[in-house]
């Protein structure tokens, strides 16, 4: 899969749209990238910006982000709710698909280095960037925040990773890591009682509920919003207002102070009903946050979670968790909701969960696969939930070629352009060979005499499904593949040294379009693999379908090496002709062998 990364920066300004847009702005100058999501918090006074793209476009637009930022946002004027250090307060980059956690470490660490030399900003590297334990967790990193960082950057021990150990009174500092995508995900309750989205929370959440452990002392944190003395009364940290319980306290709070006092004691770790003893039982699943809420909007009651590594703690198995413990308390799960984006491995997990509890093939196309995911998880429940707009790096097959109807398809083939031709159609032809053996596997499952191979024909009918959708990519790859050919041919030639730049390239691009059909006899011997496995155990009235998809691949390998071997003719590099044309043998010759094989089991079974 192409290389796609998150990047989430939040900046210390929420309450001025044309200032955000500023910084937003620098984001979308950068080609490749693609602005996501920009969610302002007036309380907070922060915006959280999330956009993705390639990692070199990603990094550049997250300098961008971070030099916008210090030139339009002031921290000696800041003020607002959530913790924060500088004006891009945090950058965080995320995998998303074709890249490691360590890619995005590496990400983190180069842009970090660019932000300190050239802005003269400090920047902490953070999470799985860090550059020492103690610098892993952000809380500890952003401690003092920016009242506090001059004095902290005169520390030693908090020397920044990059940039100079000074104060910048403007831009403040930011700390640059690398996570884990968080899926924020909410299960919704057919109840608009919390009680039970709170009970649900608390068994599936990592820190799981509060128990009381022995006579703790009263809890008291120094500077926060409130403390609770001994008799019993909930007094209000930053007025004189005094409450009953912590539900007048908490009304007070929000109607006075503009803020969710029940999500900061969230945050803190203390139970709210029981601030004296915050110990903690465990919960059924790690890396989750939970908390249950009311949502006016859609008049039921939400368990409202952040999972923040879905590979450890996927969505569909803390929905089918949350499913049970309702069922015990007499409620139902009506459905769910993604907020934001959710990665395709994280939706394509979900539905070969769901396709194998039903005993259906896995091996369907992409976007069947995501649909059965978004129906069994009710992700339309509470609002709509567009697939191409919500799941991130989901494959798709792009091209002008393949992007036409079929009879516009052979009517491009049959004008006098050299392209699309026999390449193009080859790839074409082995796609329909996969899919035609992908085809008769999922037909046989779900047929009691294939009950105790359901493993083996979905493994077949998934590689079909990968066999075929690469083929069909292939069709436009083809197409493309003299691209490098035709710019080395327009390169100049007036002097030696530009006649022998220009043949270098011609030949270097005469190399890299042999290995696209190539590829394609690859594929298509690995088709031909498919229906010979697929035709010794085809029902006898689909063993003809999986003949046909013989044919086609056949046909499809046979067309792609005959462009290699043209393409060869043209190539002067004797060792790469020699392997190329040896590896082009093998395969060729197996390939032959495997559509003989087909072909005389179904001429025995007719």
């Amino acid at each position: 899969m192409d290389p796609i990364v998150e990047c989430v920066p939040n900046i210390s300004e929420g309450r001025n749209p044309a200032v955000i847009r500023e910084v937003t702005d620098a984001v979308e100058a950068v080609a490749g990238v693609r602005l996501l999501d920009v969610d302002p918090g007036e309380n907070t006074n922060r915006t959280v910006i999330t956009f993705v793209g390639p990692p070199e476009a990603v990094m550049e637009a997250a300098f961008r982000t971070v030099k916008r930022a210090a030139q339009v946002v002031d921290m000696r004027t800041h003020q607002g709710a959530h913790p924060r250090m500088g004006a891009t307060d945090v950058v965080p980059f995320v995998p998303v698909s074709g890249v490691t956690m360590e890619d995005c470490a590496g990400m983190a660490r180069k842009v970090g280095k660019r932000i300190g030399e050239e802005l003269g900003i400090p920047v902490y590297l953070y999470e799985n960037a860090a550059s020492r334990p103690q610098r892993r967790n952000l809380a500890r990193v952003r401690a003092g925040e920016y009242e506090g960082l001059e004095e902290k950057l005169a520390d030693p021990e908090w020397a920044p990773d990059f940039g100079p150990a000074e104060f910048h009174p403007q831009a403040g500092a930011t700390a640059v890591g690398a996570r884990e995508f968080l899926i924020a995900y909410n299960v919704n309750l057919n109840t608009t009682d919390r009680r039970y989205a709170n009970e649900i929370a608390y068994v599936l959440r990592e820190r799981g509920r509060w128990k009381r452990v022995g006579n703790t002392e009263p809890f008291y944190y120094k500077g926060d919003v409130v403390d609770f003395p001994e008799d019993g009364t909930y007094p209000c940290g930053p007025c004189d207002f005094v409450a009953d319980s912590f539900r007048e306290l908490e009304e007070h709070y929000r109607e006075a102070h503009g803020g969710d006092l029940r999500a900061r004691y969230e945050d803190l770790d203390i139970d709210p009903e029981n601030p004296e003893g915050h110990v903690f039982t465990d919960g059924m699943f790690q890396d989750v946050k939970a908390i249950g809420w009311v949502i006016d909007e859609y008049q039921r009651a939400q368990i409202s979670m952040n999972l923040t590594n879905f590979r450890v703690s996927p969505p569909h198995r803390v929905l089918e968790a949350a499913r049970e413990e309702a069922r015990k308390r007499g409620i139902v799960i009506t459905g769910s909701e993604i907020v934001g984006v959710i990665p395709y491995e994280a939706i394509r997990e979900a539905g070969l969960y769901y396709r194998r509890r039903m005993m259906k093939s896995t091996g369907i196309p992409v976007p069947d696969l995501v649909e059965t995911a978004v129906q069994s998880m009710g992700l339309r429940d509470v609002a709509p939930f567009d697939a191409q707009e919500k799941v991130l790096a989901m494959p798709k097959v792009e091209g002008p070629l393949v992007r036409k109807t079929t009879f516009d398809f052979v009517d491009e083939v049959s004008r006098d352009t050299p392209a699309p031709g026999g390449g193009s159609v080859a790839a074409l032809a082995g796609a329909l060979g996969a899919a035609l053996g992908g085809m008769v596997a999922n037909l046989s499952v779900g047929k009691g005499e294939f009950d105790h191979r359901y493993q083996e024909l979905c493994e077949l009918a998934q590689e079909a499904q990968e066999l075929k959708d690469a083929l069909v990519r292939g069709v436009d790859e083809d197409t493309q593949a003299f691209d490098a050919v035709i710019a080395g041919m327009r390169m100049p030639k007036d002097t030696t040294e530009e006649r022998s730049a220009r043949d270098k390239a011609i030949q270097e691009g005469y190399k890299a379009a042999t290995l696209v059909p190539l590829t394609t006899v690859e594929q298509c011997r690995d088709a031909l693999r498919l229906c010979l496995r697929m035709v010794k155990m085809a029902p006898e009235q689909m063993i003809t379908d999986v003949g046909s998809g013989a044919l086609v691949a056949r046909a499809g390998l046979m067309g792609a090496a005959y462009n290699v071997r043209i393409n060869l003719k043209s190539i002067q590099d004797d060792t790469f002709r020699k392997e190329t044309t040896d590896r082009l043998s093998g395969m060729v010759e197996e390939g032959e062998s495997l559509a003989r094989e087909v072909e005389s089991i179904l001429e025995e079974a007719l």
